[in-house]
């Protein structure tokens, strides 16, 4: 009789091997040199006797024959657990099957129940059959599929509609739109849309590995665009292509698309659209009708299960919508500007020589540094011009900026009118009045050497040999001629004069 003793004990060593250590059948099989039929035999006994590790443990050879052997293990009448609504639990963040059978205990005191090991022996037998893309376990909130269509549908003025289709994984919730291409602009300007459909903002969005959207469909490492990072940085969210060749990765989105094919695109193939936006208006009932029909074996319908799970997960919209975006490298020039389109933009001085990021939208043009915003300027078309702030010059350049006509021709008439009429004259002797900056400049530079008053008498001995250049006032400043012969400030008016433009002119 030792024979059967031996069996026995391998039969405990299976379910060891397998309730406690988790391993396969096969490893089962080939660690303890017997079928995998057999393991699959005992295994399934032990489950359908409701018995665990921690009970086997406790069973000698003779207890465990007949609890595994004995024609009553199962008696029938168990309270049936609810295994779709089960399953839509699962989807929430945190739900576990072991939470959800102790609330099947609570729920059904009074009756007889599963264990543990039978409650979730009935479930995977009730997975496995749903579809194979509904076995997927999605977390509320967690995932947005998207991908296109691939039918399309005509326009009357040339062309084509392609269709654009989302789903949230855990309730399938399903949104759709017509955009006239597949570009990074209709795939994004789309996704947008779908957000705002949803209200609210994945942990993840998950495309295929269009070209438009990923720079490098590596298997292990895929990187998107820069463009796609800067909506996804905007949205707080990551876009997570799925691996090449793996549509299983998407299987949800993959479902969606052939509903929407059947529902929606088959009920439209007979009518005729001139524009993009007449196929969305004419898909919105179609997508209202195909969110709000009943599922087949799980309770409620995509719309009811989205108000339950998926909408309360969901992370709040910005506050502002994605505007696309485009990024170009710049160096900074030796006059702290960069050139975008043919434009020149600004940027604080001390960045001059070093090779910056612009973030290009419609709009405006933002300048990077290391990802950090150093300059904002309003978008320009005017190739060959420039946009600046007076924050990002030197403090010289700052000064010079500061002066104007006006400003000029007032300082000279605080010292006297002789000094304002030099000014003047020294502005229009350009044909531009900020060429004669300088020379202004440097006579206020002689009214702090010398003082207001002898720069007025210089002046005026300047006016009356002819001349108003800085470096003559300068030289009668220098050789002390302002003291050797006074002069009245007035002698040097007369009628004649009358053509001096004042500061008036320059308002």
């Amino acid at each position: 009789m030792p024979a059967p003793r031996i069996a026995m004990r391998k039969i405990k060593d299976v379910l060891r091997l397998k309730l406690d250590a988790g391993l396969s059948h096969e490893q089962i099989a080939a660690t303890l040199r017997i079928s995998k039929g057999v393991v699959t035999k005992y295994v399934g006994l032990a489950a359908a006797a409701g018995l665990d590790w921690p009970v086997v443990q406790t069973l000698d050879e003779t207890a465990l024959q007949q609890r595994l052997l004995s024609p009553s293990r199962c008696p029938r009448s168990h309270a049936q657990p609810d295994y779709g609504r089960m399953h839509q639990e699962l989807r929430r963040k945190g739900m576990t099957l072991m939470l959800l059978w102790e609330e099947y205990q609570a729920e059904h005191a009074d009756n007889q129940t599963y264990c543990y090991s039978q409650f979730c022996d009935g479930y995977r037998r009730f997975a496995r059959k749903l579809k194979r893309s509904m076995r997927q376990i999605h977390r509320a909130g967690e995932k947005l599929f998207i991908d296109f269509a691939g039918p399309t549908l005509p326009l009357t003025g040339g062309g084509r509609a392609h269709v654009f289709v989302a789903a949230l994984g855990a309730s399938s919730y399903t949104f759709a739109c017509a955009t006239p291409r597949e570009t990074m602009a209709d795939w994004i300007g789309a996704t947008v849309r779908a957000l705002e459909f949803y209200g609210g903002v994945t942990q993840l969005i998950i495309p295929d590995n269009p070209k438009a959207m990923i720079a490098d469909p590596d298997r292990y490492e895929p990187r998107s665009n820069d463009t796609v990072l800067d909506f996804a940085r905007h949205y707080g969210t990551s876009v997570l292509p799925a691996r090449t060749y793996s549509p299983q990765d998407k299987a949800k989105v993959e479902s969606a698309v052939q509903v929407v094919e059947r529902w929606i695109l088959a009920r439209l193939r007979h009518h005729h659209f001139a524009t993009v936006h007449e196929v969305d208006e004419a898909m919105m009932p179609l997508l209202e009708r195909l969110n709000h029909k009943l599922f087949q074996k799980l309770p409620g319908s995509r719309a009811s299960t989205f108000a339950l799970l998926d909408a309360p997960a969901l992370q709040p919209l910005p506050a502002q919508r994605y505007e696309i975006a485009h990024f170009k490298m710049v160096r900074v020039n030796i006059d702290y500007h960069v050139e975008v389109d043919g434009h020149r933009y600004s940027v604080p001085h001390a960045l001059v020589g070093q090779a910056l990021e612009a973030r290009i939208t419609a709009r405006a043009v933002e300048i990077l540094h290391r990802g950090q915003r150093v300059a904002c300027h309003v978008r320009s078309n005017q190739r060959g011009g420039f946009t600046s702030t007076a924050e990002h010059m030197p403090a010289a350049h700052r000064a010079h900026m500061e002066w104007t006509p006006q400003r000029l021709i007032h300082w000279g008439q605080g010292i006297g009118p002789a000094t304002a009429a030099t000014v003047t004259r020294l502005i229009e002797q350009h044909k531009h009045p900020e060429h004669g900056y300088r020379a202004c400049l440097g006579l206020l530079s002689l009214s702090k050497r010398y003082g207001k008053s002898r720069l007025e008498t210089a002046c005026t001995l300047a006016l009356q040999i002819g001349t108003c250049k800085y470096r003559d006032v300068r030289d009668i400043l220098a050789n002390n001629r302002d003291q050797n012969t006074p002069t009245p400030a007035n002698d040097w008016i007369s009628p004649d004069h009358h053509h001096v433009r004042g500061p008036g002119y320059y308002q």
